[in-house]
This record gives C-alpha cells, structure tokens and sequence, in this order.
C-alpha cells in the first residue's frame, strides 16, 4: 500500500545527528547554527503533554522547518505533495538528539510518543497569521501510517 523507505522523500528530508557535550553537571547540544540555514524567520516549541498527541499535516510554500525533540520522543511522518502513496517516517528522542530539516513542499505531522514531549523548531520564515505559508489536509490523510513503525 504505502511506499516507506522512500527515495524520493528521504533524498529531501534530511535527519542529522547533533554532537551532545556531557559532564558531571548535564548535558548540551546545539541544534542548529547560522551556516546550517540559507535564511533565519523564528524559533518556537510546541508540547504535547500527553502520549499520542497527534499534530499533521501541513506543507509550506516558502519556509524550511528545522526540528530537534528536547524532551521525550516523537514519530515523524512526510508525505510526497505529488503522490500521496509515498511516504516516510522517522522516529526522533531526546536521549539521542538529532535535527530533522523539512524543506519546503513536503507534507510532514508528529505524534508524541511520550508525555510530556516538546519539539524545537527554526523556521527559515516568520509566521504570518494573515497570509500563513501552509497548506493544511487531514492528521490521517495517509490512513494508519501513525500505528506503523519504520523497519
């Protein structure tokens, strides 16, 4: 039915590890830095405080989105604006930072695995509220693809 491991939508997402600095006192990692982006908008987090919240799905005209999970963990799904049979998932954790980078075009949601997640997000874009650059369709629009892991 669905076409995962997909070519066409994992040559456009990337997923890259972040190095974390570790003492006694904790830990830090950079999520992103100004030569990572072609154009700087807005930072912003989302929480989903309870397991299984379910944010999808939408695409931008204009804006790349950067997302790093901080706390918990969360299954991210991109679709192909162009066919939507093919899509991808990638799962991301706070214990093992990573950035996800979205460019624009693909249609991409997350659902928290956790409570308490939170996303950090970079936008290459400022929102704007009177002319947002988002095309919205359904949080099951690829049917049960929530329930189903990458292998």
């Amino acid at each position: 039915m669905y076409k995962f491991n997909s070519k066409i939508i994992m040559e456009l997402v990337d997923v890259k590890d972040i190095d974390i600095h570790q003492d006694e006192r904790g830990y830090l990692f950079e999520m992103v830095h100004n030569y990572d982006l072609d154009k700087f908008g807005q930072v912003y987090f989302v929480q989903n405080p309870i397991k299984d919240t379910i944010r999808a799905f939408h695409k931008h005209n204009k804006l790349v989105d950067y997302f790093t999970i901080v706390n918990g963990s969360a299954k991210f799904v991109f679709g192909d604006s162009e066919d939507p049979d093919v899509i991808e998932s990638v799962v991301l954790t706070a214990r093992n930072p990573q950035m996800i980078v979205v460019p624009a075009g693909i249609y991409h949601g997350w659902k928290s695995l956790e409570d308490n997640t939170i996303l950090a997000s970079v936008g290459s874009e400022v929102y704007n509220a009177e002319d947002p650059d988002e095309e919205r369709i359904a949080w099951d629009s690829y049917g049960s693809v929530w329930e189903k892991l990458k292998k």
